[in-house]
């Protein structure tokens, strides 16, 4: 229906001119007494049947040389095809300049994307670079006698090396689903390890933790769920007040799947503020007041969650901390994630 409108509003100029030869010879009939005894109507009807039939075969005609054009709009129109297709000088001339178009777009987005790739390619190789002299610093840190010194530097260290670390991934994240690895895994092992490895930063503010036993095996990627699980870790630690607690707890929901939950007592997150968390680069309110925030944690920890099957949601209130909660996938909806 909206092919034949448009098609019609594109021949408005043929009906106006009809309706003028129309009204033409109506007005001839009728000065003309010559004209009496042949029937107006007889030619009315002829002229308005015979014209409605000529629409209906350029329709048809013009509507499925279209259709053909736009099926193969991948592939280059070669003499052969135009042929086929029947092109007047005009389309032919049109279908040309499209065609010039898309090729040279077409290399253009070839060329950007190789662009990208290369760029994504030396930033992983820089960020590969980075991370040794990081693990070199965190040693040589060990040997620094002043205490207050020594959890100051690795304080900082541990930014860095956060930083470092998110920009690893994001760059990862594109090629996901060639870098993971779903299989059982338990929750414990990993929990604990990020626990220990953000260790400097819990004790420069003051900050415990108190974890259930974190029994439960789940379907999922330990090297992404670590990740998903310190950025987490992360934006509670921040957020936290010095000298509070944060809970780690486990529970199965209504149908069976296991649920992971990171609760802290921190500033919260406004009402306004929660439907946006997840965006890339989106800091809130609590984020402009804090020149460490970057708005890529959360965005991170949810794209790479979507992609490993796994949901997060969040709760959270002003003044009374916020409830993140990881949903992992049930075997069948695991079976799905992998296409087996």
């Amino acid at each position: 229906m909206s092919n034949l409108i448009l098609f019609i509003r594109e021949r408005i100029a043929w009906i106006g001119f009809f309706i003028f030869i129309i009204v033409m010879l109506n007005m001839l009939f009728l000065l003309d007494v010559g004209l009496n005894s042949v029937s107006i109507w007889y030619v009315n009807v002829s002229l308005l049947v015979s014209f409605s039939l000529f629409l209906m075969w350029r329709y048809i005609f013009e509507v499925g040389k279209l259709k053909d054009f736009l099926g193969n709009m991948d592939s280059h129109l070669d003499d052969a095809h135009k042929g086929g297709l029947a092109l007047t000088p005009f389309q032919d001339v049109c279908f040309r300049k499209v065609e010039d178009i898309l090729d040279e777009k077409n290399r253009e987005l070839n060329q950007a994307k190789v662009q990208l790739q290369e760029y994504s390619d030396e930033l992983l190789a820089w960020v590969h670079e980075v991370k040794a002299p990081l693990t070199t610093i965190n040693l040589m840190l060990e040997h620094v006698e002043d205490l207050q010194l020594r959890r100051k530097l690795e304080n900082e260290w541990l930014r860095l090396h956060l930083l470092v670390d998110q920009q690893l991934h994001l760059t990862r994240l594109a090629s996901i689903e060639k870098d993971n690895y779903l299989n059982k895994v338990e929750l414990k092992p990993i929990v604990y390890k990020e626990i220990r490895d953000l260790q400097a930063w819990c004790i420069e503010k003051g900050i415990g933790f108190e974890v259930d036993e974190l029994k439960e095996s789940v379907t999922t990627d330990p090297k992404w769920l670590a990740f998903i699980v310190r950025q987490i870790l992360s934006n509670a630690i921040k957020y936290s007040p010095a000298s509070s607690e944060i809970t780690i707890f486990t529970e199965l929901d209504p149908t069976g799947a296991t649920l992971l939950h990171i609760k802290d007592v921190g500033i919260g997150i406004p009402l306004e503020d929660l439907p946006r968390i997840f965006q890339k680069s989106y800091t809130g309110t609590a984020g402009r007041e804090s020149s460490q925030s970057t708005g890529m944690g959360l965005y991170l920890a949810y794209n790479v969650a979507q992609k490993i099957g796994i949901r997060i949601s969040v709760q959270s209130s002003v003044g009374e901390g916020s409830l993140f909660t990881l949903r992992f996938p049930l075997q069948n909806e695991y079976i799905k994630l992998t296409g087996r």
